[in-house]
């Protein structure tokens, strides 16, 4: 009889990847809070973007561009931490 021995292999997260969806999830969510806020004005969510997005101001074609620019390279700016750290405690646990 053969032994078998169980081969664990780690998790890797591709920080490419993990940047683009992250940053393209951010983006997305950005669109609809204006959109909602383009809905909805009495119920406006811009006062909970306004800090986190400087230079943002009001909804204007001009700020949301650069809205959305800055909401990707926040996922851009999670992935470049979470996704080294997640791999190399991933490689330590394996």
């Amino acid at each position: 009889m053969a032994a078998t021995t169980a081969v664990r292999h780690a998790a890797h997260i591709p920080i490419q990847a993990l940047g683009w969806s992250l940053g393209f999830f951010f983006a997305i969510a950005y669109t609809i809070c204006v959109a909602f806020d383009l809905i909805f004005p009495g119920q406006s969510m811009a006062s909970l973007w306004n800090p986190l997005l400087p230079w943002v101001d009001g909804i204007s074609p001009g700020s949301y561009a650069l809205g959305a620019f800055e909401t990707l390279i926040y996922g851009w700016f999670v992935a470049l931490i979470f996704g080294p750290l997640f791999n190399f405690f991933s490689d330590r646990s394996a």
